[in-house]
């Protein structure tokens, strides 16, 4: 019942032809590795061209340093700008003035939480509720 397989070739040339296609694929993967190791081609190519590493180093950043910048062109309106010193002294007067007067504020800010939290309803607020 059972079939006879088409290959007249006997076990040990097919055991053969099996280890050499290992190697060869064995082959393949070891170049395959070695293609695809960047980090240590870089490596080895620093290694073995050290100057000529630092040098394109330095060239770029040379580049880098004298390239032209686009300058850009700002406009100042005056009028604004007054506008601007105005708003800023106001702004930082009031923060002056609440920098002053907060430690005095805390206390009743404090007090004020802390009643609401608790829950106690005494002279602050509206009575209890009568429905």
């Amino acid at each position: 019942m059972a079939k006879k397989s088409g290959s007249e070739q006997s076990p040990d040339l097919i055991k053969r032809e099996i280890e050499r296609s290992r190697g060869r694929v064995a082959g393949d993967v070891r170049g395959l590795r070695y293609e695809l190791d960047i980090p240590g081609k870089f490596r080895r190519s620093f290694r073995e061209q050290t100057i000529l590493w630092v040098g394109a180093a330095v060239a770029v950043g040379v580049l880098v340093v004298y390239l032209p910048r686009s300058r850009k062109t700002v406009y100042v309106d005056l009028e604004r700008g007054e506008k601007k010193k105005k708003k800023v002294l106001e702004t930082g007067f009031l923060l002056g003035a609440l920098r002053l007067a907060l430690p005095f504020i805390k206390p009743v800010v404090l007090n004020f939480v802390k009643t609401r939290m608790s829950g106690e309803r005494g002279s602050v607020g509206r009575g209890a509720r009568k429905w």
